[in-house]
């Protein structure tokens, strides 16, 4: 017998519409009636809009935000969706992708593909294709830079000193940390520096900033700029002033009696001998040192007896270093970088007079100092001091002089220095420019040869450029070694990089 083999066939149908036979569906219909009838895509506008911010070229995002988006990323993809969405809720979303454009058209094809399900059952899917034009508007920010309205929030700087070594030094800390990165403009004035923020959060984090690398204080204002009665919106400009302790180093400074026996029966005159987070004083009668931080100091503010301007420079006729017990009394912390030492001094507009007064001072630059010696003291026997805790001490207690710093020659310094410093503002001083701001400076830069621990908080980069001559008679010279190879940093230099890449790409052609 023949086996009987059973074939299933599919069964068609004629279309209603169009009399083409197709497979049973539950519209009855072939794809093309169907399509002829019904149109998913109805709702869904063809062309649409996108503003773009020409300046920062910056796309806008309902309701009033601004993102970056490259052509063809996914990000502007993203942002083109986001405008339909509203008109494609009763349809499902399979596929996106862009139709190429020229670049300078101001206009972006995207090609969206669709499902919807149709006469209870059927499943239609059609791509369509959506063109957006790019439109130009100025976000807020770029509008609030062209008005020259382009800060929401200042932070000011200011310290009441004649001499701004401690702004030379706040500087170089914000370049090393970088904390000026979303500053909108920096502008010297006469008492500090002004900071301008886009965003009260970034002034915040300066201000925070500098609470912990100086001692100081702040006070928050802010003013009212607009006010929208409807939206009862309020905008405000927001001000942060930041006062430094006016403290600089080399300052002669006469504490009060109370606070001078609260750090060990220190000495009531003493010199400031550098300002970090702390304002470091130093005893020169005892070596005895102690650190004063922002919130003591504006507990029991002092004053200067003498800026680093009033300092008289004397002749050193004498040196006598003070040995055993009577290295002075005194608790605390003492220094060990500096010795003590009993030295005898004339006027440097005396020498060679027969009636030049001689005066003598104890002082902590005993390592420093030898005979024949210049050095710059604060002469309190010929000089007119109105302050009133100084008046209050007894005659015995007050020194002729206080010596503060040695004087080395400044020439053979500047020509020896191998390094130099980043500027905050390029082409132009933090303060304002005036004919000792020069010179002001070079003397922040010789104090940072002194002193090694300023150095270790800031950035010095080598000078490549400056080639320092060889004199026989510059090696009998006592100046400070200043910074090491170790402790200087190399400046990036892209000009030279690229050179040097197209050397070796011609080496290897």
């Amino acid at each position: 017998m023949e086996t009987f083999n059973s074939i299933e066939t599919e069964g068609r149908i004629a279309c209603c519409e169009c009399g083409v036979g197709i497979v049973p569906n539950a519209a009855n219909m072939c794809v093309g009636c169907v399509r002829s009838k019904i149109d998913i895509t109805e709702g869904i506008p063809k062309t649409s809009q996108l503003h773009c911010c020409k300046f920062c070229e910056r796309y806008f995002l309902p309701p009033n935000g601004w993102v970056h988006a490259q052509l063809e990323s996914k990000e502007l993809l993203a942002l083109c969706l986001k405008r339909l969405k509203p008109t494609m809720t009763k349809v499902r979303l399979t596929d996106a992708s862009f139709i190429w454009t020229e670049p300078h058209s101001k206009r972006v094809k995207v090609k969206v593909t669709i499902q919807k399900e149709v006469f209870s059952g059927a499943i239609l899917q059609q791509a369509f294709i959506v063109e957006f034009t790019i439109y130009n508007q100025m976000c807020d920010d770029c509008r609030r830079a062209e008005a020259k309205d382009f800060w929401r929030a200042c932070v000011q700087v200011r310290q009441k000193c004649d001499y701004k070594k401690t702004l030379f030094y706040l500087e170089q800390l914000i370049l090393k940390h970088g904390a000026h990165v979303n500053t909108t403009g920096v502008k010297p004035v006469p008492t500090g520096i002004d900071f301008f923020y886009a965003k009260i959060q970034d002034a915040r984090k300066l201000v925070d900033f500098l609470m912990t690398v100086l001692p100081c204080r702040y006070h928050y204002a802010q003013e009212l700029v607009t006010h929208d009665t409807k939206n009862n919106t309020y905008d405000y400009k927001h001000t942060f002033c930041v006062e430094i302790v006016p403290i600089c180093r080399d300052n002669v400074i006469c504490l009060p009696k109370k606070l001078a026996q609260s750090f060990g029966n220190m000495n009531q005159m003493v010199v400031c001998l550098r300002v970090s987070n702390v304002v470091t004083l130093l005893d020169p009668a005892t070596l005895q040192m102690a650190d004063i931080s922002g919130t003591q100091f504006w507990r029991e503010p002092f004053e200067s007896l003498c800026q680093p301007k009033m300092l008289t420079e004397f002749y050193v006729l004498e040196v006598e270093p003070v040995e055993g017990l009577n290295r002075g009394s005194g608790h605390g912390h003492v220094s060990t970088k500096h010795v003590l030492a009993d030295v005898w001094v004339v006027r440097a507009n005396q020498v060679g007079q027969t009636d030049a007064a001689t005066l003598s001072a104890r002082t902590h630059l005993g390592h420093l100092l030898h005979p024949g010696d210049s050095v710059l003291g604060f002469d309190l026997l010929n000089s007119n001091v109105n302050n009133r805790v100084l008046d209050d001490m007894r005659t015995d207690k007050v020194p002729d002089v206080v010596l503060v710093k040695k004087v080395f020659n400044r020439a053979l310094r500047a020509r020896k220095r191998q390094w130099k410093l980043k500027r905050l503002i390029e082409g132009g001083n933090v303060v304002p420019d005036t004919a000792s701001v020069e010179g002001e400076f070079m003397g922040f830069m010789e104090d940072l040869e002194e002193d090694e621990l300023m150095r270790e908080k800031i950035n010095i980069y080598r000078d490549a450029e400056k080639v320092v001559p060889v004199e026989p008679e510059d090696d009998d010279e006592d100046v400070p070694a200043g910074p090491s190879l170790t402790e200087m940093l190399e400046d990036l230099d892209l000009g030279a990089n690229d050179v040097e890449m197209e050397e070796n790409v011609a080496e290897m052609e």
